[in-house]
């Protein structure tokens, strides 16, 4: 019998290291840890062998940076090799830049973007063909800036129209991007934080992600995005108000939802219920 199989990027530390030590207990199955730098991916994978003994035997890691096309497809090809498909999928992997960082904005952008929102899609897009029936995928969100933080409003029903796709998304987000380098992201209706509009961007692209897999309602893959909390972790600079066991109570619900559940599908859940997204 083929093992089941769970990926989480970024899952070195903070939500994502919580992540794969909670899966240990209730996923019957291989669970990836990956992480950029491959030091820092075995340490942890080590830690967690170490406290949690249902991990010695589940938790492997595979070097991942979800900014580089190439280590993404090492990890497709390596799972379609050794496994032939993917159970569960949780994309934490992201970056945010500091309040007082000196980086111009534009650059804030870019390198945001290219991390939480291509970087994210193009892991997506490698392992969606190894997704086997009933899979769950989890795109780690916010609710720190919601889809009303965008001013224009053809901007926000362009975002979450019947007829959106992964590209018409994309373009937004390219479109922020190049207001950002001049300066007028907020004349334009953007808002003023480049982390706030990756994530309201991956969580349109989750809609969408869910409306194309119900397309084949008989095989049963759920798309969630949700929102951990405000999480003490590095990403916030150690001031969050929960830990990182609790941000990670969300992301592992809704990778673990049972077959062919009717809710949530397509949806921004925050601590185990659906967030109101849309204005």
């Amino acid at each position: 019998m083929t093992d089941k199989v769970a990926i989480v990027t970024g899952g070195n530390k903070g939500i994502g290291y919580a992540i794969v030590d909670k899966l240990c207990s209730i996923f019957d199955g291989i669970i990836y840890l990956t992480a950029r730098d491959e030091e820092l991916g075995l340490k942890a994978v080590q830690q967690l062998q170490e406290s949690n003994s249902d991990a010695k035997n589940k938790v492997k890691f595979h070097q991942l940076d979800i900014t580089n096309v190439e280590s993404i497809r090492r990890l497709a090809d390596y799972i379609k090799k050794t496994h032939n498909g993917l159970n569960i999928l949780i994309n934490n992997a992201a970056i945010a830049f500091k309040a007082n960082d000196a980086t111009p904005f534009g650059d804030q952008a870019e390198i945001t973007a290219q991390t939480n929102f291509f970087g994210t899609i193009n892991v997506c897009n490698a392992l969606f063909p190894l997704l086997q029936d009933h899979a769950r995928v989890v795109n780690i969100s916010s609710r720190y800036k919601m889809l009303d933080s965008i001013k224009n409003a053809e901007i926000r029903q362009n975002l979450i129209a019947p007829d959106a796709t992964i590209e018409s998304v994309s373009d937004i987000l390219s479109d922020f991007i190049k207001k950002a380098k001049q300066n007028s992201h907020e004349d334009d209706g953007y808002p003023a934080s480049a982390y706030g509009m990756s994530k309201v961007a991956l969580t349109a692209a989750t809609i969408i992600q869910q409306r194309i897999f119900d397309d084949k309602p008989h095989r049963d893959i759920v798309v969630n995005a949700c929102c951990p909390g405000y999480i003490n972790t590095d990403m916030t600079s150690n001031k969050g108000t929960g830990t990182p066991e609790q941000g990670a109570d969300t992301p592992v619900y809704l990778a673990t939802l049972e077959p062919n559940v009717k809710s949530p599908r397509g949806e921004l859940v925050a601590e185990r219920k659906i967030v109101k997204w849309k204005c």
